[in-house]
């Protein structure tokens, strides 16, 4: 397995190389445009020069000046698309190397999911600037954020799903290039968000013009009715002016139809254009060789009844850049005038559309899914030192060494060990302010989150069995709904018991329970809870300032241990380990604090 510093050195070794090639690449694109440039003026200047001479000769100087500018500039088109795959390419290389420095301000945080009323990803922070989903994201479409998003928002409780996603994350990890390649395309075009929802809506529509019996006639009608009568005009049975007549008949008829069609185009055309991009990491999912249960699964979305979706795809680019030549009004008099040849388009358009709607949202849950897959893969490329969880199938198991929360400075995190190994069983943390509880709530908890989503954790050993995951971090007051702080904390625990009595299994995760009432009453109502949860048979971890909750353990002895976070004081400064130890916090430090700031503290 790769290290960390070969990972590095990976990553440098592209951009340097990638630079090289970027380099040259400007030089031909320079060299080309300068030879355009004076094509274009020898043709024009010899056009001028010999127009006396002849037509034959201003023909040639035309045709050895112009053709040869036409190719060079459709390969001047070709050159600044790489240099356009080069140059992103050296910046999501860089990212990486960021990222690696826990700057992760390159990638799109996800703040559109923060939700204060989900049951746990506000309170981890998993959306939003400095989140989880920022450090992890690495889409490159937005279907694949969506769904990376979702699978946050909602991960997995099945033993079996999590270790087929674990399979396929492994698989992807290894394909560096594959999943390099995959993000480049994809950020060459950035879609809207509303691109999917419109793209499935055209699929949906009903077609307007194939469904009329007429219409259909009408691209065979016109045609073989200017046939018949230019071959009558040519034998001399009917004047010639009648099939010139007829011609700008039929222009003028097309004309009827424009508006139906530009609206189309207008509507659909430029949404209908991503599916270009899309095309090509549909081919790269087609041809990839996958060996891993669920990634196979994906790619058979991507196989089509008639013909793969990238060829598919390729097909429906190809009508509507057909469709864009209506532009031109010279093109557009002498294709409808001849061949009703808008109608003609627009028809095989929704030809494409009945034989491929009902293929589109799988191709397009494809590209979602792989694209989801490849920032799990590039997290856990990121991280050789995160291993996958053992995932438990006996209720309830979590246990770890030396857990470490994945968005603190490697160098920097004091990791800790968890063990819960039976249902029900409760954790109690206590400790002084700023000595970590809450720190350690949110790494159990983030871990515990991407170990049931299939990803890497970082920790030496880890176990667990997945249950939904709900906290209670980070209650607050709803200035919109007139509700307290208090009364928001209670409708969370009522959530929590309600979800119990339903039979639902949680692993539960509250820091400081009922912090919005007086002492007396806040003592009562978490030794109330407590005794509840253990009646519901439930798992979880409180921590609490009330060292009181420690004698819960006289009541529970084989269902509730007590640890802590310590602040020691010595040589009269404050000092924090932040390793949990068992037992109940000894040391608490506000007062300390107060006199240190020069707050006077009265003892009684």
């Amino acid at each position: 397995m790769k290290q960390l510093d070969d990972i590095i050195q990976t990553y440098q070794n592209i951009i340097r190389e990638t630079e090289q090639k970027l380099s040259k690449e400007k030089r031909r694109i320079y060299r080309i445009s300068t030879l355009r440039f004076i094509l274009f003026i020898a043709g024009i200047v010899g056009v001028i020069h010999f127009w006396e001479n002849g037509w034959l000769i201003v023909t040639g100087i035309a045709a050895i000046t112009f053709l040869p500018f036409i190719f060079l500039v459709k390969l001047h088109n070709r050159l600044f698309y790489e240099k356009e795959y080069l140059e992103k390419k050296i910046e999501i290389n860089q990212q990486e190397l960021q990222a690696i420095n826990y700057d992760t301000s390159s990638f799109d945080g996800g703040k559109e999911f923060i939700d204060p009323a989900h049951l746990y990803s506000y309170d981890l922070d998993v959306f939003g600037e400095h989140s989880l989903f920022q450090y992890i994201n690495r889409t490159s479409t937005d279907l694949g954020k969506k769904r990376l998003a979702h699978w946050l928002n909602n991960h997995l409780e099945s033993k079996e799903e999590i270790e087929k996603r674990q399979e396929g994350v492994k698989e992807l990890t290894s394909e560096f290039e594959m999943r390099q390649h995959f993000r480049i395309l994809g950020l060459l075009y950035k879609g809207k968000s509303a691109d999917e929802k419109e793209i499935i809506a055209w699929a949906d529509s009903p077609s307007y013009y194939r469904n009329r019996i007429l219409l259909r006639a009408l691209p065979i009608i016109v045609p073989v009715t200017n046939i018949i009568l230019i071959t009558l005009a040519i034998a001399g049975i009917i004047s010639s002016t009648i099939p010139s007549v007829a011609f700008v008949g039929f222009f003028l008829l097309s004309l009827a139809f424009s508006k139906g069609i530009t609206k189309i185009q207008t509507l659909y055309g430029k949404k209908l254009q991503i599916l270009a991009t899309y095309a090509n990491l549909i081919r790269i999912i087609e041809e990839k060789s996958l060996q891993s249960t669920v990634l196979q699964e994906i790619q058979q979305l991507v196989g089509g009844k008639k013909q793969t979706a990238s060829q598919a795809v390729k097909k429906l680019t190809a009508l509507m850049n057909a469709l864009d030549q209506r532009g031109n009004m010279l093109m557009s008099f002498v294709l409808n005038g001849s061949l009703f040849w808008e109608l003609r388009q627009i028809m095989r358009i929704e030809a494409w559309k009945e034989d491929h709607a009902s293929e589109l949202p799988s191709w397009l849950k494809a590209i979602g899914e792989i694209d989801a897959y490849c920032s799990l893969a590039t997290f856990a490329y990121n991280h050789p030192e995160y291993i996958y969880p053992e995932i438990s199938s006996q209720p309830f198991e979590m246990t770890a060494k030396a857990l470490g929360h994945p968005l603190m400075n490697r160098d920097k995190c004091i990791r800790n060990n968890i063990n819960i190994t039976k249902r029900p069983f409760f954790i109690i943390i206590t400790g002084a302010n700023m000595a970590g509880k809450s720190t350690y709530l949110r790494t159990v908890g983030i871990n515990y989150l991407l170990a049931c989503i299939g990803a890497p954790v970082w920790a030496e050993q880890i176990k667990l069995y997945p249950s939904r995951l709900i906290t209670s971090l980070r209650t607050s007051d709803s200035l919109t709904d007139n509700e307290s702080y208090f009364f928001a904390e209670l409708k969370r625990l009522k959530l929590i018991i309600d979800k119990l009595n339903a039979g639902e299994e949680l692993f539960i995760i509250l820091d400081e329970i009922l912090k919005g009432t007086n002492s007396t009453d806040k003592q009562k109502g978490s030794f109330a809870l407590i005794k509840q949860f253990m009646t519901l048979h439930t798992n979880g971890i409180i921590a609490t300032h009330d060292l009181m909750l420690g004698t819960l353990i006289d009541l529970f002895p084989s269902n509730i241990r007590n640890y802590c976070f310590e602040a020691d004081i010595t040589n009269n400064e404050l000092t924090f380990s932040y390793q949990m130890r068992n037992g109940v916090a000894q040391n608490m430090n506000a007062c300390f604090l107060m006199k240190k700031m020069g707050i006077a503290v009265i003892d009684d």
